[in-house]
């Protein structure tokens, strides 16, 4: 019988502590505005709106299921604080969501794999990488440059974004650089059934990459000289990328940017912080020029769906409305710089756009009607943010 007392009082102790540990801090709401279900979009909770001082031990739970959500800290400035927490809510069509963010231990919070994954790759040049679920890009670096101009085989020069066009919903960026570069047991440029990386940039834009217009002539930067991993985990992969200054027709231009993914994206989000210029042209490349550039100036966006190889591929670039000034597909002979351009405003020395792709193969996106669609959607919601009310 004594065994018995002990026991279950340390049940009503374990369970005291269990709701201890999930005390409300404070409770808040999500409106979503559109005629239209909510879903894969990160809400972002500054810690200061929090009342807490160390935010490592708070969750966000539904109010209405009590399940606690998945979520993610972030230390936004590398000072080894978080600065804020990431999650996903779903909120349906035109409906009022509340949430609070409560004490949690460690062993509590709902687990969820990191496919939100970025690193820089030393082992191939200088390569910097990142995907999610859906798909995966690169960008270049000095070494790169370097072979280039001191005609080394293997070099890159260019500021453009590569596209690796992955099917699978796992993470492929290391797996393919150890089969290509380490193990030596298969190529990256042959699809095994993952996807392949057979999206050709040069010195195009590729998708994503900037230019600044001069006249009838675009100009834009070399390869990334610097660069800083900022968050890796299972809803948001973010980095910092920096620029050596660069000439657009006489004018000094200086550029750096912080480049995110989320989970369940297509379209990589790039903040630009840019100085010497009043606005920006991000391009996407024509490749063979066999594609259909299109656009929609209402809702911010600029795509071009083409044939590729044995299959066909979506790209676009979308902003906000403010910033979003129009587009322009830019042809000429010269190799690799026909390109569609979203012609962007940019304000206090910076400019947000989204830049991203669809393949039709990975069984995202079946033709050039359901990517324009998800390029509507998505500019609704950029357009239409999920407001966010504490009480």
């Amino acid at each position: 019988m004594k065994t018995i007392k002990t026991l279950s009082y340390l049940v009503i102790v374990s369970l005291f502590f269990s709701c201890s540990q999930q005390k409300k801090i404070v409770e808040f709401s999500i409106k979503n505005t559109q005629d239209f279900e909510r879903s894969f979009e990160t809400v972002e909770i500054k810690k200061s709106a929090l009342k807490i001082d160390n935010i490592n031990s708070i969750g966000i739970k539904d109010v209405k299921t009590g399940k606690l959500l998945v979520t993610q800290l972030v230390d936004t400035n590398g000072d080894g604080t978080m600065d804020e927490l990431l999650f996903q809510p779903k909120i349906a069509a035109k409906t009022i969501a509340n949430f609070e963010v409560v004490l949690v231990n460690e062993t509590e919070k709902p687990k969820a794999a990191d496919l939100c994954f970025s690193r820089f790759v030393p082992e191939r040049t200088d390569d910097y990488t990142w995907e999610n679920n859906k798909v995966a890009f690169r960008v270049y670096g000095p070494v790169a440059q370097q072979m280039i101009e001191e005609n080394i085989k293997g070099g890159t020069l260019s500021s453009g974004v590569d596209a690796w066009l992955k099917r699978v919903e796992y993470p492929i960026i290391n797996k393919w650089y150890k089969e290509t570069l380490v193990d030596k047991t298969g190529s990256y440029h042959e699809d095994t059934g993952e996807g392949l990386d057979d999206f050709h940039v040069g010195v195009s834009r590729g998708v994503g990459g900037i230019a600044v217009k001069i006249d009838s002539i675009y100009y834009f930067s070399k390869n990334y000289t610097k660069w800083r991993t900022i968050t890796t985990g299972p809803l948001r992969t973010s980095f910092y990328l920096e620029y050596e200054n660069w000439d657009a027709a006489g004018n000094k231009i200086s550029e750096s940017k912080i480049i995110s993914l989320d989970l369940g994206n297509n379209l990589s989000k790039f903040t630009t912080n840019i100085d010497g210029t009043n606005s920006i042209s991000a391009g996407l490349t024509l490749h063979e020029k066999d594609g259909e550039v299109t656009g929609n100036n209402e809702n911010g966006w600029v795509s071009y769906w083409q044939p590729h190889a044995d299959s066909e591929l979506g790209t676009a670039i979308i902003a906000d409305k403010n910033t979003f000034k129009g587009f322009e597909k830019y042809d000429v002979k010269a190799k690799d710089l026909s390109n569609a351009y979203a012609h962007l405003q940019v304000k206090n020395n910076t400019v947000i756009y989204y830049a991203g792709f669809g393949w039709k193969k990975s069984n995202q996106f079946a033709n050039k009607k359901e990517w324009e669609d998800y390029l509507t959607k998505f500019s609704k919601q950029i357009n239409n943010p999920l407001e966010v009310t504490f009480k």
